[in-house]
């Protein structure tokens, strides 16, 4: 924590002094919560209209494992895929020799016209270990059930957590800004139809995980400094600073994650890039939540909780 003179830890206006790009976030909440809306109102609407692009790992598909006698590329099969008239996920393992396939549900014809182009144009393979497999919607169903049952157990856990360590009014602001980043990074992947597979769900489940992080340091140091305020002070302007306490370890966090996220999104193939662009995107959208959203939230209920009744008398927060 920053500390102001003699140890004791720093006021308000120290710390806005130490910030060169102070402003203050917290009483421009509503801008936040727009810019917020901009976002998440349009996916939701797309999600209703367009839905997801669903991969064959949720609406069924043909799965082809081959294992060819030289390495390959996984540009040099999609090529070929193309050239026949299919697309799909490929990914490499066993020093790029063993290849797996996973396109929509082929005939029997298709299946040799797409095998035959690779001989031809990517390299010899081996037919006896050659395996297809077809896929059923029924596995993505089940897929999608369980992630949803995963998201709710999260959530009353995290709920739990957070009402026993901090407040219930904490784990509701907490909750509504892991909802948020949820409906961000799903609305987006709706809006620009980016096809899902079964990664996609583990990167909102590690989103949903993930999100909680730094939401929960600043909570931190608001319990911290809200046992500190005097008579007088202003709710809000505690709030902020603590925002603007935790304000650089934010950044620094995000800013190194993004970066490792950035290289697998670019260096890591195909098989990756669903993860990776599900993960940069809820990132991103994490650390703007905890710090912009959170403890806004917060300020509301607060706000709203501490109004007079009909009788004179304050509820308290």
């Amino acid at each position: 924590m920053e500390k102001g003179h003699q140890g004791h830890p720093a006021t308000y206006e120290e710390v806005q002094k130490i910030h060169p790009l102070y402003f203050n976030i917290v009483k421009k909440r509503y801008w936040w919560f727009a810019l917020s809306l901009l976002v998440i109102v349009p996916g939701i609407i797309s999600l209703f209209i367009h839905g997801l692009n669903l991969g064959i790992d949720f609406k069924g598909g043909t799965m082809i494992e081959a294992n060819f006698t030289k390495a390959v590329t996984q540009s040099a099969i999609t090529d070929t895929m193309k050239s026949v008239g299919l697309s799909g996920e490929v990914q490499l393992s066993n020093g790029n020799k063993s290849v797996l396939i996973r396109t929509e549900a082929l005939q029997q014809e298709k299946q040799t016209q797409l095998m035959t182009a690779l001989q031809k144009k990517v390299a010899d393979y081996d037919k006896k270990t050659l395996q297809v497999d077809e896929v059923g919607p029924s596995m993505g169903q089940e897929l999608t059930r369980n992630a949803f049952w995963s998201l709710l157990i999260a959530m009353g856990l995290m709920i739990a957590y957070i009402s026993f360590r901090f407040q219930f009014v904490f784990a509701i602001s907490g909750i509504i800004a892991l909802l948020h980043d949820v409906l961000v990074v799903v609305g987006l992947f709706s809006l620009f139809q980016w096809q899902i597979d079964s990664t996609f769900v583990a990167a909102v489940l590690t989103i949903f995980g993930y999100s909680i992080n730094d939401t929960v340091v600043i909570f931190d140091r608001i319990r911290e400094n809200e046992t500190r305020m005097r008579r007088g002070d202003s709710y809000e302007d505690m709030v902020d600073k603590s925002v603007w306490q935790t304000m650089r370890r934010s950044v620094n966090t995000v800013v190194t994650v993004l970066i490792a996220l950035f290289s697998v999104f670019i260096l890591g193939g195909e098989s990756t890039r669903v993860f990776s662009l599900a993960m940069l995107i809820g990132v991103f959208s994490g650390a703007y939540s905890s710090i912009f959203n959170a403890s806004q939230i917060l300020v509301e209920i607060k706000t709203h909780m501490k109004k007079p009744t009909k009788g004179g008398k304050a509820v308290r927060a």
